[in-house]
């Protein structure tokens, strides 16, 4: 008769383990699906955010382009020696500025 006490204990506990461990593995199974879903999220988010940043890469550098290539005109009139040419073109062109004598006349029907 102790024997079968001993073997109903022994069953008990088994279960008992058994079921604590199977609480455990369904926590760790759940974890691990948290965090494989945590990290694919966080991979589509650095893809995205890593798109935009080479688009902002590829405008930067279409600036820079355009800016060297101004640079290069720059540099090529002062070292000509021809200043007031390029001053005049500046202030007539970008500036608005005209001769005191100079008539300017404005299509307004396009407005």
């Amino acid at each position: 008769m102790p024997n079968k006490k001993k073997e109903k204990l022994k069953k008990k506990s088994k279960e008992k383990a058994k079921s604590k461990s199977l609480f455990n593995r369904g926590l760790v199974k759940l974890a691990a699906a948290a965090v494989i879903v945590g990290c694919g999220m966080l991979i589509v988010t650095i893809e995205k955010d890593c798109a935009e940043k080479e688009k902002e890469l590829i405008a930067i550098q279409a600036e820079i382009d355009l800016y060297e290539a101004e640079n290069t005109e720059i540099q090529r009139v002062l070292e000509s020696d021809d200043i007031s040419a390029y001053m005049e073109k500046v202030a007539v062109e970008e500036r608005g500025y005209a001769y005191p004598d100079e008539r300017r006349f404005y299509d307004k029907s396009r407005d």
